[in-house]
């Protein structure tokens, strides 16, 4: 069978693009590697309490609530508010001026440091300017602007003058943001502590942007998927398909079909690839391509793209805690970042890790270095900074009275989970990881945790990589830390980012414009799914 579009990959990008291809009038049919659509942004429930995957909260960025608008879904959000912890400290971010919370915060942390926090404050809140600006109006992609000039002209064109202005100076913030602070501060710990729930080398304007982010943070009635969800309900009632569980195996951009893992073949006019981009290229089989200058130039993609990383991934536990509410409220927000202990990740030394990595596959399971491994990560726990997310503190209905579901994420490195399955210590190092996280919570801000907790389970960076399919288990597409980075990154250029080298397909999602995340992947998938219309409405006009 053949269809107008398919799209690959059933994440909110991908969902977004299925999403308008379908309202148009298109056919189309979606392919999701996962049993249920979302990618990243799951939310199930487990003896009555739910949970969320990927996506803590969401942001709006004037893009999620205007594309639910345009498509005439309506969902119940509310705002999610976000809380800071230190130690025994917990500050709330309420509105702008919570910033000088923050600041009387890391000041009563960092005494010696008081004069760098001042200076410090004072460039966020300059970015935070810039922000108001880049989103101070709905993004023009997800507006009908033909039939409402008095906004067009209103609103938009006013905005446009100062948009473009600041856009100039945001450009210019791109450098690492742990490059840019070392500059106002020579206080490491005070680096790592603002900067260690970043991804790594993450670019300045958009780090020191989140006290503007933190106040554009919603949660949807029913846990994050219930937007996904909504859109794949969406797809299906204009017409459209979604195929689960399964994975295409073979793309073949010269007489437009894909081949699926059940061994399906399907036509297409045109395709969006919603997924990993090196899975893209390298399921093109070269040798029976006819052009051999579009052999030769998907080739060279392949090798450019084969070295580079995907961006920082997560270790998460998950826990059910008999407790009520109140005992959480009482300590923070639904949506809290934690850090135990105020000395930073860049006390903790890496030589165990390194050591272990380069270990010879001969030698999976010295004792002694299993010893170091554990003492390491310990330690990286100890300094690291939590994302908690406790959904039911923002929505009562996702979880029994005397019952919380908890969620504790933090930064772990792709390579040391891999050489840990390698060695055949996943098992023992899971249990490991779980319960150092249940101790560290338990010995600071959440005294007594420890024996209420009924159940426990985590995921890790291999087990992102298994469901998901991307690279490295990756959660914002590409790594910053790359030599190159293969997507576009500067908003002026953002019509480009859904271009790819191939006839008549077209790429959406975390790995085609950097910095991604939810907001911006909706963007791609708009901006894909307007690339395949057009596309297909001048096929038609030269018929």
């Amino acid at each position: 069978m053949s269809y107008d579009a398919i799209v690959v990959g059933g994440g909110i990008a991908g969902l977004t693009a299925a999403a308008y291809i379908a309202r148009s009038g298109r056919s189309v049919k979606l392919f999701e590697k996962q049993p249920k659509p979302g990618g990243l942004v799951q939310t199930f429930a487990r003896d009555g309490v739910w949970f969320d995957t990927g996506l803590r909260s969401i942001e709006n960025s004037g893009i999620v609530f205007p594309m639910l608008k345009q498509l005439g879904l309506d969902i119940e959000f509310r705002r999610s508010f976000i809380s800071i912890g230190i130690g025994n400290k917990v500050i709330k971010v309420v509105d702008k001026n919570s910033i000088a919370d923050y600041a009387s915060f890391l000041k009563s942390h960092y005494p010696e440091s008081e004069r760098d926090v001042s200076i410090i404050i004072k460039e966020i809140k300059k970015i935070m300017g810039y922000m108001d600006v880049l989103y101070g109006i709905d993004n023009p992609a997800l507006m009908d602007l033909t039939r409402n000039p008095r906004y067009t002209f209103g609103k938009l064109l006013p905005w446009l003058f100062r948009f473009l202005f600041t856009m100039g100076k945001i450009n210019k913030l791109y450098e690492p943001v742990e490059q840019y602070l070392q500059r106002l501060t020579g206080n490491q710990s005070l680096i790592d502590i603002i900067t260690q729930h970043f991804f790594r080398n993450m670019p300045t304007s958009f780090a020191l942007s989140y006290f503007s982010l933190y106040l554009d943070y919603y949660y949807p009635k029913g846990g994050t998927a219930t937007v996904v969800n909504s859109l794949a309900e969406y797809i299906g009632q204009k017409g459209g398909t979604l195929k689960m569980d399964v994975t295409i195996t073979t793309l073949n951009p010269e007489e437009k079909y894909i081949i699926d893992s059940n061994g399906n073949r399907t036509e297409y006019r045109t395709l969006i690839w919603a997924g990993d981009l090196k899975q893209l290229y390298n399921s093109i089989p070269i040798e029976q391509l006819k052009n051999e200058k579009l052999a030769t130039t998907i080739k060279k993609k392949q090798t450019e793209l084969a070295p580079l990383k995907g961006g920082d991934t997560l270790f998460t536990l998950y826990l059910t805690v008999a407790e009520e509410r109140a005992y959480f409220e009482r300590i923070c927000t639904g949506h809290f970042f934690y850090t135990p202990d105020k000395r930073g990740l860049s006390t903790v030394s890496k030589k165990a890790m390194e050591d272990f990595l380069h270990l010879p596959d001969t030698e999976s399971d010295p004792p002694e270095m299993k010893r170091r491994i554990k003492a390491y990560l310990l330690e990286h726990f100890k300094m690291n900074t939590f994302e908690i997310a406790i959904p039911v503190l923002r929505d009562a209905d996702l979880a029994p009275e005397g019952k919380v579901g908890v969620e504790v994420s933090l930064f772990m490195d792709y390579e040391l989970d891999k050489k840990i399955e390698d060695c055949g210590w996943t098992e023992e190092m899971r249990e490991y990881r779980e319960v150092i996280t249940i101790d560290i919570l338990n010995d600071t801000l959440f005294p007594g945790i420890r024996d209420k907790v009924t159940d426990r389970f985590s995921s890790s960076p291999l087990t992102l990589e298994k469901l998901t399919g991307n690279s490295h288990g990756a959660i914002t597409g590409w790594a910053f830390t790359n030599p190159i980075l293969p997507a576009v990154n500067k908003m002026l250029k953002v019509n480009d980012s859904v271009k790819t080298l191939l006839p008549d397909v077209f790429q959406a999602g975390q790995w085609t414009y950097s910095p991604s995340g939810f907001p911006m992947s909706v963007v791609t998938g708009k901006l894909s799914a307007d690339k395949v219309i057009s596309t297909l409405r001048k096929k038609e006009a030269k018929h």
